[in-house]
């Protein structure tokens, strides 16, 4: 997992409430158990004309371009801004996975579902938790004929606006110091390698039993 650092990116402005894990993957493209190439199919029914599947060239696949993320000034997005309970439904890893490949770095919302909110931490993707009233001014400003570019600082716990108006967020201290180290849950327990190392030493010798060579 990537270090999150500070960054300002375009916003994209996706004006839907109850966004399930099966519109932002659909689940025929979670026959793989890799962790990366999903970005392609990120929001796949809603992006393309067409019912695509695992292994399809999404260059010559008709596009809807209607949607937010086909839009020319949207598709460098970085961050998506998104309304009431995103990411509920099944507990699909494969969703934040999805977001994380097509480069979403942070999610704005009112609301996230529980588990979805957990994954995303546990792979990179930031989802913040803003008020209605910030998440409807932040709407105005990103379907505006500008685009919206703001500044995600987590160190700070903050968004920054173009006209400097701040946004503060909320977020678990320890998820959020993995963030920043770009540890998941196995780099973590790879911190202690030594330790564990030393403790099986010290159960060899005094429990030799336990082990098919003691």
């Amino acid at each position: 997992m990537k270090a999150f650092k500070q960054f300002c990116a375009v916003v994209a402005p996706l004006d839907r409430i109850n966004v399930d894990t099966d519109a932002i993957l659909p689940k025929q493209f979670m026959k793989s158990i890799s962790k990366f190439g999903y970005g392609d199919y990120l929001f796949d029914n809603w992006r393309y004309l067409d019912e695509g599947q695992p292994g399809d060239d999404c260059s010559i696949r008709p596009i809807n371009l209607q949607f937010v993320l086909n839009q020319p000034r949207f598709r460098s997005a970085e961050i998506l801004l998104c309304r009431d309970n995103f990411g509920c439904g099944s507990s699909r890893e494969h969703a934040p996975w999805a977001l994380r490949d097509f480069g979403i770095k942070a999610l704005i919302s009112t609301s996230f579902a529980d588990i979805f909110y957990g994954n995303c931490l546990k792979n990179g993707v930031l989802p913040i938790v803003l008020t209605k009233d910030e998440v409807d001014h932040l709407f105005t400003l990103a379907t505006s004929d500008v685009p919206l570019r703001l500044v995600v600082d987590l160190a700070a716990q903050t968004i920054v606006q173009p006209s400097g108006v701040v946004h503060h967020f909320e977020i678990d201290a320890f998820r959020k110091n993995c963030l920043i180290l770009g540890l998941d849950e196995i780099s973590l327990s790879l911190t202690h390698a030594d330790a564990v190392r030393l403790y099986e030493s010290m159960r060899r010798t005094t429990e030799p039993w336990l082990f098919q060579d003691g």
